[in-house]
C-alpha cells in the first residue's frame, strides 16, 4: 500500500516520523508540497497526524496506475474555477446574496436541484449577455493546478470531460482556453442580447451528468476503473458513484462522504498523484 501526502512542505523529521508511524520502506517526493510513502501499512493514527499538519492524505494501492487511465470527468464551478458562474451573474444585477443562497442549498443537497436551478434562472431575466463575457474576462479564475491538471491529462493521452450544472457560455469559454475535450452545461436563453431567465432543453442536473459521464466513457472504451470523477456539490455525487475513482475537491461533508478521497488543501493537479 502508498500513502499519498499533499498540500504542505515537510521536513526530513517529519516525514521520517510519518514513515516510521506506517512502516514505510521508501519515500519518493512528488512535488514541492507531496509525497509517496510506499510498502506503507494502514492506521487510523494517520487522520490525525495530518489533520494536524493541514495534509490530504490518500491510501493508493500499488495496482493503481495512471497509465491505465482513460478519462477524467470535472464539474466547472468551485472545482475547475473558484466561483459559482450563476453567483457572479447575480452580482452584475445587484441580487447576489440571494442567488448564492439558494446556490449553496443546492450544492449541500438541501433542496432539488433542477427546481433550484430554474428558480435562480428566473432571477437573472434581463441580465445583459455582455454581462457573461465579462465574468469570463475577470471574474472566470481558475483553481491552483487546474491548467496543470488538464496538460497533464493530455500528455498522457487521457480524455478529458467538464459536466456542469452551469452553462454553456462558461464551458464553451473554458473548453476553448484549456483544449478540453467534451463538455455539458445548461443551455441559457438569450432574445435581444438579454437573458429571459429560461434555460433551453433538459436541466443539468446529477442524473444528467452520470449519464454523460457513462456515454464519454463508451465513446473513449474506458471501464469504471479506468474513470475517474471530481466535483464538490451535492449533483456530482452520481457521477461519482460512476467512476472508479472519485475526488472530493474542496467539497461539501456530503459529497466527501461520497468520494474516494478529498482534496483540502492540494492543488487540483494532486488528484493525479492519487495515481502510481
Amino acid at each position: 500500500m502508498n500513502l499519498v501526502l499533499q498540500g504542505a512542505a515537510l521536513a526530513p523529521d517529519a516525514l521520517g516520523e510519518l514513515a516510521a508511524l506506517v512502516g514505510a520502506n521508501h519515500i519518493v517526493t512528488l512535488g514541492a508540497a507531496a509525497y509517496r510513502l510506499t510498502g506503507a501499512h494502514e492506521t487510523p493514527a494517520v487522520e490525525p497526524w495530518c489533520a494536524q499538519r493541514q495534509l490530504d492524505f490518500a491510501w493508493v494501492p500499488d495496482e493503481r496506475r495512471l497509465a491505465d487511465v482513460r478519462l477524467i470527468a470535472m464539474d466547472m464551478d468551485s472545482t475547475l474555477v473558484t466561483i459559482e458562474g450563476i453567483d457572479e451573474m447575480g452580482e452584475a444585477l445587484g441580487i447576489k446574496h440571494e442567488i448564492a443562497t439558494l446556490t449553496a442549498q443546492a450544492m449541500r443537497g438541501e433542496t432539488d436541484y433542477r427546481e433550484s436551478l430554474r428558480r435562480r434562472v428566473a432571477l437573472l431575466a434581463g441580465l445583459e449577455e455582455a454581462a457573461l463575457e465579462r465574468i469570463c474576462e475577470e471574474r472566470m479564475h481558475l483553481s491552483p493546478g487546474a491548467e496543470a491538471l488538464v496538460r497533464r491529462c493530455r500528455e498522457n493521452g487521457i480524455r478529458t470531460l467538464l459536466v456542469s450544472g452551469g452553462f454553456n457560455f462558461f464551458t464553451a469559454w473554458l473548453k476553448e482556453r484549456l483544449g478540453i475535450d467534451a463538455v455539458l452545461s445548461n443551455v441559457l436563453e438569450i432574445a435581444a442580447g438579454r437573458l429571459t431567465g429560461r434555460v433551453l432543453g433538459g436541466i443539468v442536473d446529477g442524473h444528467a451528468k452520470a449519464e454523460k459521464l457513462r456515454a464519454e466513457m463508451r465513446l473513449a472504451g474506458a471501464a469504471r476503473e479506468q474513470t475517474v470523477a471530481v466535483g464538490d456539490g451535492a449533483n456530482d455525487i452520481p457521477m461519482m458513484a460512476v467512476a472508479g475513482v472519485s475526488v472530493a475537491y474542496r467539497a461539501k461533508p456530503v459529497v466527501r462522504e461520497n468520494a474516494t478521497h478529498a482534496l483540502d488543501h492540494a492543488q487540483l493537479d494532486g488528484v493525479l498523484n492519487l495515481f502510481l
